[in-house]
């Protein structure tokens, strides 16, 4: 019979099962605790740093695997920025990132909470291979594992974390508002709640259940256009979000925690970084305190609609600040990560994929 990993235990579960097994269920968080900090099974350190009873130890490693997924594939950009393919139980394949934080000893994470995507965004590498299966919530906090362990490689600290990898978030709400509480609380995962951002394109209904679960994290909102129309194109899902009620929606949610959303705003050369466009955004966002991330693409070949969207250059990306700066938001200029490795989500899961398949001159394959 196939081993349950320990990341799909909650503490109330793995007390049943240890007293089940004759020891106190108070051991529970400390074990979890243990497996959270290192990534790996608590019988190999924590005996003398938790004083867990050693047979206790010895039936956990029994009864449960460390981990589901396993890491088949690492990519280090000259910039520091690590990219992470884990493969999971059933075989399919998800992506994690680890970038550099500007302090020498502190790192950011993005992971992913669906394998493939739904959304369809003409210019993401994930809608290319469309949607598979949601990830369940021990899947998700594995990633935030490998994260740790991979940053602590790095002589560097794991200290936020975006979910902005490999699809919607909010299309997989469940196991989302199940591993978010094992990472950030401070008995388990220990990350910290506000160090955790959601980012979500915009699914109303989804950043409504969001501030009703009282989760005490950050929103934001991928917009890439400041209108319906220029949206719409880039990303389906703006057929059934308009702009205004995920604003709304956005407006809710910031005044139950009372800090600021964030718009991420990915340049597009000719598509949606114009002055105009700006100065449209500016006026949006007009009287909402909400802060704009403007990223730099990272090109991903012909996209599903047969487009070859291009970085703005850097001139065009400047006059587009200073022209929201002008209308008074606050404006962070994100640098493009990992330019020469496959740092766009879902670019090393198509290249491992597309390595993998089999020739069609082998007898036997197609």
């Amino acid at each position: 019979m196939k081993r349950a990993a320990l990341s799909d235990l909650d503490p109330t579960t793995l007390a049943r099962h240890l007293s089940d097994w004759g020891h106190k269920p108070g051991h529970a968080n400390r074990i979890l605790r243990a497996y959270y900090e290192t990534g790996d099974s608590p019988g190999r350190e924590a005996a003398a740093s938790h004083r867990f009873p050693k047979e206790l130890l010895a039936r956990l490693e029994a009864e449960f695997t460390t981990r589901s997924s396993e890491l088949i594939a690492r990519q280090e950009s000259s910039d520091g920025t690590v990219k992470l393919l884990l493969r999971l139980a059933d075989g399919r394949t998800i992506e994690s990132v680890l970038m550099p934080a500007f302090r020498p000893d502190r790192a950011a994470g993005c992971l992913s909470t669906q394998v493939g995507c739904a959304m369809g965004c003409d210019f993401c590498a994930t809608a290319k291979s469309g949607f598979e299966r949601n990830l369940t919530a021990g899947e998700i906090l594995e990633q935030f594992l490998a994260l740790r362990i991979e940053a602590r490689r790095l002589g560097r600290r794991l200290q936020t974390l975006v979910f902005m990898g490999m699809g919607e978030p909010l299309l997989n709400l469940d196991s989302l508002l199940t591993a978010i509480p094992r990472i950030a609380d401070n008995t388990l995962g220990g990350l910290g709640w506000r160090q955790i951002t959601v980012s979500t394109v915009g699914i109303v209904p989804g950043i409504e259940a969001l501030t009703a679960s009282g989760l005490n994290v950050n929103l934001a909102i991928s917009l890439h256009a400041p209108d319906d129309e220029t949206r719409a194109g880039l990303l389906p899902p703006g057929k059934r979000h308009r702009i205004d009620d995920i604003l709304a929606a956005a407006d809710r949610f910031q005044a139950t925690r009372g800090r600021p959303v964030t718009i991420q705003y990915c340049l597009l050369s000719g598509v949606n970084d114009s002055i105009e466009q700006a100065q449209a955004l500016g006026r949006l966002l007009e009287g909402r305190r909400m802060h704009v991330n403007l990223l730099r693409y990272n090109s991903t070949g012909t996209s599903l609609r047969g487009m070859n969207y291009q970085a703005s250059d850097d001139t065009v990306a400047e006059a587009f600040a200073q022209a929201l700066k002008g209308e008074g938001l606050v404006v962070h200029s994100r640098r493009s990560r990992g330019p020469e490795i496959d740092a766009a989500c879902g670019q090393l899961r198509r290249r491992e994929a597309t390595d993998r398949k089999p020739s069609a001159s082998v007898p036997g394959q197609g």
